[in-house]
């Protein structure tokens, strides 16, 4: 019969499930790790480096939209300068063909009641060639400029000789036109040489 003061362990044989705690059993506490402290700028610098690639890209956008102009332009323009030769590339030519009829014109002045047959038939041969090359001047886009008495004087188009008195013409309008003028493809190759009206002096 074993005393009150006996106990089935002594006091250095206590079970070690009295005295620790089992990390198996399910009422124990878990280990939490501690939470790594996040960085406080961290969302400005995501924003700031946000903002910098949008600026980029607009600056980007900016420098695509100037070239793709500067390009248009330069299409444009060169497609208006090829237009452009092809209209006046017989300019230098127009200008020595006027020449020629030029003198044509003037040998038609010719008292032909004095001249004999040979001569009428080289005027004869003179107006043909002088009407081939109003054929001609059509197809190129060759126009005349050819003022009559009385038209106002444009100096867009005539050059003034000299100006006269007039009671018959009002003062700047065309008196007498010297030379004709002409336009290639509506631009003035040559203008026509005038003599201006102005008003008798009292």
């Amino acid at each position: 019969m074993c005393r009150p003061t006996d106990s089935i362990y002594s006091e250095n044989q206590v079970p070690s499930a009295m005295t620790s705690t089992d990390p198996a059993r399910p009422d124990a506490a878990p280990a939490e790790a501690p939470a790594a402290p996040a960085p406080a700028n961290e969302l400005d610098t995501i924003r700031a480096e946000l903002d910098a690639a949008r600026a980029q890209a607009a600056e980007n956008l900016d420098r695509f939209l100037r070239a793709k102009a500067e390009t248009e332009n330069v299409r444009r323009r060169a497609e208006t300068d090829v237009a452009s030769a092809h209209k006046f590339a017989i300019e230098r030519f127009a200008l020595e063909m006027l020449a020629v009829k030029d003198s044509l014109e003037r040998a038609k002045t010719v008292d032909l009641q004095a001249a004999g047959a040979v001569l009428e038939k080289m005027f004869e041969g003179i107006d043909l060639t002088i009407k081939l090359m109003d054929s001609v001047f059509q197809k190129f886009a060759l126009a005349e400029v050819n003022p009559a008495k009385g038209d106002k004087f444009d100096p867009e188009k005539h050059q003034a000789m000299s100006v006269q008195e007039s009671a018959e013409v009002p003062p700047q309008h065309v008196l007498v036109t010297l030379q004709r003028g002409y336009l290639l493809n509506g631009r003035l190759l040559r203008p026509a040489l005038v003599l201006v009206a102005k008003a008798p002096a009292a």
